[in-house]
C-alpha cells in the first residue's frame, strides 16, 4: 500500500540527509501494489523515461470520475518516484488531477533539485501521462 502524500511530506521534512531521503524513496517504491504482468505493454509504458515505467489508470463512472493509478518501474529510485506520484494523484477526481500542481510538490520535497536531468524529464513525462488520463476521462465519461 502506498503511503499517503501527507505522510510522505512529513517524512521528507523529518529526514535531513539526502542519502536517507533516497533510501526512503526506494522504500516507497518497494511498497507499491504489485503491477499486473499483462499491463507491462506498450499501451501502458510511459514514453520519455530512461527507465521503463508503466502506468495504468482505473477510472470510476461519471463525468468527473475518481481515478486510481497503478504503476511500476524497473529502476528502484524511479519506482519510488512512481509511488510518490500515485500517492499524490490516485483517488482524486479527474478535474482535481488535471489541475493538481505536482511541480509544487516536487519543490516542497526538494526533489526538483536532487534528481538527475534524465529522471526529472521522466518524472515530467509521468505527470503528463497522468494528466492525459484525467483529460481523457473528462472528455469521454464512462457510463
Amino acid at each position: 500500500m502506498t503511503a499517503a502524500i501527507e505522510t510522505i511530506r512529513d517524512d521528507f521534512t523529518f529526514l535531513d540527509d539526502w542519502e536517507d531521503r533516497y533510501r526512503y524513496v526506494i522504500d516507497l517504491g518497494n511498497g507499491l501494489a504489485p503491477y499486473p504482468e499483462e499491463l507491462r505493454d506498450g499501451a501502458h509504458k510511459v514514453p520519455g523515461c530512461v527507465s521503463q515505467v508503466w502506468l495504468h489508470a482505473d477510472r470510476g463512472e461519471g463525468s468527473d470520475p475518481v481515478i486510481d493509478f497503478l504503476g511500476d518501474s524497473d529502476a528502484h529510485i524511479v519506482r519510488g518516484l512512481v509511488a510518490i506520484m500515485i500517492a499524490f494523484y490516485s483517488g482524486r477526481r479527474a478535474s482535481e488531477i488535471a489541475t493538481a500542481d505536482a511541480e509544487a510538490l516536487l519543490r516542497d520535497l526538494g526533489l526538483d533539485e536532487h534528481l538527475t536531468p534524465q529522471r526529472a524529464n521522466g518524472l515530467r513525462s509521468m505527470i503528463g501521462r497522468i494528466r492525459q488520463e484525467a483529460d481523457r476521462a473528462l472528455a469521454e465519461p464512462a457510463s
